[in-house]
């Protein structure tokens, strides 16, 4: 019988290793740069929510955003595949129709606005950072922040997406000064005002800033979700309040163990594949040094004998004594 023309085995590690290798090289937002300045939108890292109402002649429909700009949503429990945006979606938009004649609340559509999708539809995250200041656009330059562009999103038609995101510096917020938002997001609130209304649209981050939903809407072939997003992290000479992590200045370690990471990756799979088309090995066999890696718990157990043995009898002369 013929063999197949791939190593399972070998596909079996390109699958693991795919989602973490993934995960691994998404870019971080603790250390963005641009035309020479720095921005740390870290503490703003996690997802926030925004939604947006539609009248429906049988009730009304909420549309959700979801965003997280650090890294990817996680899933949501207990939820059927196609009511949610599948794995390494950083904007996600889930559209609910909610009856009131029927009193029945159902997910219409999940649409992928923006993420990783490299190993599944073929769109890439591509994120791209650009200082307001130094944009090409006049309006632009007036502006003190940074603009967010995050691709990779299509919809079931296969709609285009993107997501545009625009940190702006709130001089008000840069001096700790605090003020009050008009609306906040109210998880529990199913979105009974009138369409047209702003409410949802704006929502709170957490840290003193605000969201505020500006469109989603076909740009030139694309779908566009636009936010501006009022923080004191959109500031340029901004001081950390101590409230995020230090992480940041582990770049060159976090470089080592992605590079590490994959070269790992790319030997056993290399191997792998090697050995199954030079020695038709089936199997653990097809790991490269399959013979040293099984014997790996043994020559540990007997380290470890060894090190008991010593410290046991340390003060032992083998049963000999001093003549």
């Amino acid at each position: 019988m013929r063999p197949p023309p791939y190593p399972r085995t070998g596909l079996s590690f390109i699958i693991l290793l795919a989602p973490p290798l993934v995960a691994a090289i998404s870019p971080g937002c603790s250390d963005v740069r641009d035309d020479g300045v720095s921005f740390n939108f870290e503490t703003l890292g996690g997802p926030h929510s925004l939604y947006r109402i539609k009248q429906h002649p049988n009730g009304i429909i909420n549309t959700t955003f979801t965003i997280d700009i650090c890294g990817p949503l996680e899933k949501q429990t207990g939820v059927p595949k196609e009511e949610d945006c599948p794995n390494n979606t950083r904007v996600c938009a889930i559209e609910r129709l909610i009856n009131r004649v029927e009193n029945v609340n159902a997910t219409i559509d999940a649409f992928p606005i923006a993420g990783e999708y490299t190993l599944s539809h073929g769109g890439a995250l591509d994120p791209k950072w650009t200082r307001l200041k130094s944009s090409a656009s006049n309006a632009d330059k007036k502006k003190e922040g940074v603009r967010l562009e995050l691709h990779g999103g299509k919809d079931n038609d296969g709609q285009k997406q993107k997501a545009i995101v625009e940190f702006l510096c709130d001089i008000n917020l840069r001096d700790d000064r605090r003020r009050d938002l008009l609306v906040t997001e109210n998880e529990e609130d199913d979105g009974t005002g009138e369409d047209g209304d702003k409410e949802g649209e704006e929502a709170d981050d957490g840290h003193g800033g605000k969201l505020k939903l500006v469109s989603w809407d076909v740009e030139e072939g694309t779908k566009v979700f636009r936010l501006d997003w009022t923080s004191k992290y959109g500031c340029e000479d901004v001081k950390d309040d101590g409230t995020g992590s230090s992480s940041g200045h582990w770049g060159f370690f976090t470089w080592f163990i992605i590079i590490a990471f994959m070269g790992v990756a790319a030997y056993l799979i290399f191997g792998s594949w090697l050995n199954y088309n030079k020695h038709s090995a089936r199997g653990w066999d097809l790991l490269p040094h399959s013979e040293t890696i099984r014997d790996i718990p043994y020559l540990f157990r007997d380290w470890v004998r060894r090190v008991v043995n010593t410290i046991q009898g340390g003060g032992s002369r083998g049963g000999y004594s001093v003549l």
